[in-house]
């Protein structure tokens, strides 16, 4: 698949060691295309064989899976920006609406996700599957912690995109376990807020990861 990435941070760092290692093809786009640069000289150093660049926002054209490695609510504006560019791809939303100001609760209104903001701007032909936002940047990078591999929680309501991700997913030696249709995004993204306000308190250091146990 070709994997295009918005974004150049932590996140899309392990999003993009992800793919490689599935053998994938990353395009890396940043409002500072520097950025995007210098992720992908490093991508290459540490996996030579990889197929990784910098790119613009033509990379979304032609792109399988478009992953919005951004902060809410960033992933809205770039929908709206790029419009029926991203038509036939599966737009991937890995954020979490947190409010920042005051770390104490969410930045969307009860009875909504980002994910549903963004697949509501988002053009026809564009489905939106919501994934990766219960993965700390760190575990991602190491794929596991404590000896078992992370759990992707994907949640959306379009069954072939859902599957692009978790090939994504598995291709990267995680475990994607599909949670339902894309309102579940609701739950998780409140889930993940719980687990980012514990963080301190319970001492995890941003190295735990949520994971379903049979």
């Amino acid at each position: 698949m070709i994997v295009t990435i918005v974004g150049a941070g932590a996140m899309a760092r392990g999003i993009a060691t992800i793919a490689l290692a599935g053998g994938h093809t990353v395009r890396l786009i940043d409002r500072t295309p520097e950025k995007a640069a210098a992720l992908a000289d490093e991508l290459r150093q540490a996996a030579p064989d990889g197929d990784v660049g910098q790119s613009d926002a033509i990379a979304v054209e032609d792109a399988d899976l478009v992953v919005l490695a951004l902060p809410y609510p960033k992933g809205r504006d770039v929908v709206a920006e790029y419009g029926t560019a991203l038509t036939g791809s599966v737009v991937v939303d890995i954020c979490n609406p947190v409010d920042f100001t005051t770390f104490d609760s969410l930045a969307v209104p009860p009875g909504t996700s980002a994910a549903e903001q963004i697949a509501a701007d988002a053009a026809p032909g564009a489905p939106v599957v919501k994934a990766f936002n219960t993965t700390f940047a760190t575990a991602l990078l190491a794929g596991q912690v404590a000896g078992k591999p992370l759990d992707v929680f994907i949640a959306g309501d379009d069954e072939a995109g859902k599957n692009a991700v978790a090939e994504l997913a598995t291709g990267g030696g995680l475990r994607p376990l599909d949670v339902g249709p894309l309102r579940r995004a609701r739950e998780l993204e409140g889930f993940q807020f719980l687990h980012m306000a514990v963080q301190e308190r319970l001492n995890l250091n941003w190295s735990s990861a949520i994971k379903i146990l049979p």
